[in-house]
């Protein structure tokens, strides 16, 4: 089959019936200009047919019926985390593009693996962490790179949510359930971003849930190179919150509802002083047609030149992500929490 041109619509697949799809991605996906849902698949039928019905497109019975179209140029992944790495795996293999949930696989190793099979492919990977692609952090970094609370010292992130239903997928240790995966990745990433790649874990506790034997919250301390720490902290225990605070030698910076903010929310920074506090409104901004724009110009790019020309950028940051979770994980104290009312 003859590849497409960079001009054709990009064909898009769709691998897992979940609530984040249904809620957010997939109607990004729709809206996207010169982009077309072609089918979703998954291995209830049902499913699959009340998917495909919201989002005018085919239903497909089982994972490998979706890999095996030719019809379809590109991927979205949303299976349980635990399957990440087999499907996406077998998609690139199949010579598709693939924008896969976070997290990208559960451990390090597998995320490399896939990072290398997209290069060897010239294919494009990426994970689909829509925070990063609102407009918000990026006015943020530009506010520190100005200097306006001085040398950055300690960021201080957290995202948590109440308890999900007993039967939620989240609670599955055998498929990649947790919050340190589900959640925890949030805080970790915002440290990333502000701070680099080049972090270590100095110390980590996690709460595990005595039935399901998955963590269920946790916190960790990360160190950049030249001294700066963050503290991360995750559950889906508590209160909402998705919050992080950049602390400086002058001043510190908050950011509230960081990471899953409406798309219609204009986003507040708050900005206080020794004797001076400030309130800054950014526009509203829609992360998740953000994300799935990126992907899919990417694709088109690679389409027009060959190869992905944003791959070792990206695939360096989300190696480190997959890396730095595996050593929170690894090296953390572990507490029995109480059962789940």
């Amino acid at each position: 089959m003859d590849k497409p041109s960079e001009s054709a619509p990009l064909r898009i697949g769709v691998l897992g019936a979940s609530s984040i799809a249904r809620r957010r991605t997939l109607p990004a996906l729709r809206d996207l200009p010169d982009t077309t849902i072609v089918a979703i698949a998954s291995r209830d039928l049902k499913k699959a047919e009340d998917f495909a019905a919201d989002f005018g497109c085919a239903a497909v019975q089982g994972y490998e019926q979706l890999v095996a179209r030719e019809d379809i140029d590109a991927v979205y992944v949303s299976v349980p985390n635990a399957l990440h790495h087999q499907w996406a795996r077998e998609l690139l293999t199949h010579g598709k593009h693939v924008l896969a949930e976070k997290p990208l696989t559960t451990t390090p190793q597998d995320t490399a693996d896939l990072v290398r099979l997209a290069a060897e492919r010239k294919l494009v990977l990426r994970e689909n962490i829509a925070f990063v692609h609102h407009g918000l952090h990026r006015r943020v970094a530009e506010l520190l790179a100005d200097g306006r609370i001085g040398e950055l010292r300690h960021i201080d992130a957290s995202f948590c949510f109440p308890p999900l239903p007993p039967t939620d997928v989240r609670y599955r240790a055998d498929l990649g359930g947790g919050a340190l995966l589900d959640a925890g990745i949030y805080p970790v990433r915002l440290a990333q971003y502000f701070l680099g790649d080049e972090l270590t874990v100095a110390g980590s506790a996690l709460r595990m849930d005595p039935e399901s034997g998955v963590d269920v919250a946790g916190s960790a301390l990360l160190m950049a190179p030249a001294g700066a720490t963050a503290t991360v902290t995750f559950g889906f225990e508590h209160s909402y919150g998705a919050k992080y605070t950049l602390w400086g030698s002058k001043g510190r910076l908050t950011v509230d509802r960081a990471f899953t903010p409406p798309h219609t929310m204009s986003p507040l920074v708050r900005i206080d002083e020794q004797d001076h506090a400030e309130e800054i409104v950014f526009p509203a901004e829609h992360q998740f047609a953000h994300s799935v724009a990126s992907f899919a110009d990417a694709v088109r790019r690679t389409r027009a030149t060959g190869t992905d020309a944003g791959h070792a950028a990206w695939a360096a940051t989300t190696v480190r992500t997959a890396e730095l979770l595996g050593r929170i994980s690894g090296s953390a104290l572990r507490a029995e929490g109480r059962k789940q009312a």
